[in-house]
């Protein structure tokens, strides 16, 4: 008796593991017979969707560790499954409070998320294609473009000459993609043909102009005596005076190509993206600035000039 008790106790659990074992194919098979539909019913526009969700994935998360807002994002994640453990234990205040909380969670992400989100947005709009698109819409010709931009950069060349002899300080803005309104607002527009006279006189150390920043649009000179705002980067070199952190914050904040003259020493800088590269002669300073501001197509050899020079004198973010 005891004997077939036994048995019959085996059967059930052999029956029972196979039970087991078949759902465990079942569920492969299932699984399998939807990735084949998958694949049989697979089309181009399905690979540009995933290309699409990718990148932009991969852009979300390379703008999270580039920048504090991983941080933030690590508290929200936390908050998610503090979230999920209230609501499985189900603790009813907790699981209360933060519901109410996610329900405004979007217009938060919002605020707190503002200056990543904006950044993001200016490097979608900085892409060449938005650039194309828009000489299409406007018309403008892109070899006038060059033409005019070439001059402005020989004009600051030969003003930055001038004040560089005379050790008077300059701070110049090249704008490109990224637009500078609400800093031009703050200074008095001239629209005026660049040349080196005039850099000089508007740098003259008498000239009611002369503290502020210069703003070149369009290879014109658009506006002088703008205030720009500094770098918050606390590693900055103690030597470095207001004109060149003023030239690391806004090219922190835009795309612009800043050239900086020094009061002190009349050394000649340049900042990009938030880097501080030094001591340019004229010709390396021209080299540089055909190099970032005329198209890509014809300044590629000049571009790689500066990362060197970017890598022999630096001054990092």
């Amino acid at each position: 008796m005891e004997r077939t008790c036994t048995v019959c106790m085996y059967r059930r659990i052999l029956c029972k593991e196979v039970n087991a074992l078949n759902k465990v194919f079942e569920a492969i098979a299932s699984w399998w017979e939807w990735m084949v539909s998958i694949a049989m019913n697979f089309q181009f526009k399905d690979a540009v969707d995933i290309i699409i969700v990718a990148l932009l994935i991969y852009g979300v998360v390379k703008l999270v560790r580039e920048t504090r807002a991983g941080q933030l994002v690590k508290g929200l994640f936390l908050l998610v499954i503090l979230f999920i453990i209230s609501s499985y234990f189900n603790l009813v205040m907790v699981s209360r409070v933060l519901a109410y909380f996610f329900q405004f969670a979007f217009v938060a992400i919002l605020i707190v998320f503002q200056p990543e989100i904006r950044k993001a947005l200016e490097q979608v709009g900085r892409n060449n294609v938005g650039q194309s698109i828009a000489a299409v819409v406007t018309g403008r010709d892109r070899s006038y473009d060059r033409a005019q931009i070439r001059k402005a950069i020989n004009a600051v060349v030969d003003g930055v000459g001038i004040l560089q002899q005379l050790k008077m300080g300059a701070l110049i803005v090249f704008e490109r993609k990224t637009k500078l309104g609400d800093i031009i607002e703050t200074g008095t527009q001239i629209n005026c043909e660049p040349s080196g006279q005039i850099v000089g006189n508007i740098f003259f150390n008498k000239a009611p102009l002369h503290d502020g920043a210069m703003i070149i649009r369009d290879g014109m000179i658009h506006a002088a005596g703008c205030i720009l705002p500094l770098t918050k980067n606390t590693s900055v070199s103690a030597e470095l005076g207001t004109r060149h952190r003023a030239a690391l914050g806004v090219s922190e904040e835009s795309d612009a190509v800043v050239v900086v003259v020094s009061e002190e020493t009349g050394q000649i800088s340049v900042a990009v993206n938030g880097v501080l590269a030094r001591r340019f002669t004229r010709d390396t300073l021209r080299d540089v600035l055909e190099g970032y501001l005329i198209p890509q197509e014809e300044a590629s050899t000049v571009r790689r000039k500066f990362d060197v020079l970017k890598s022999k004198r630096t001054v990092k973010k």
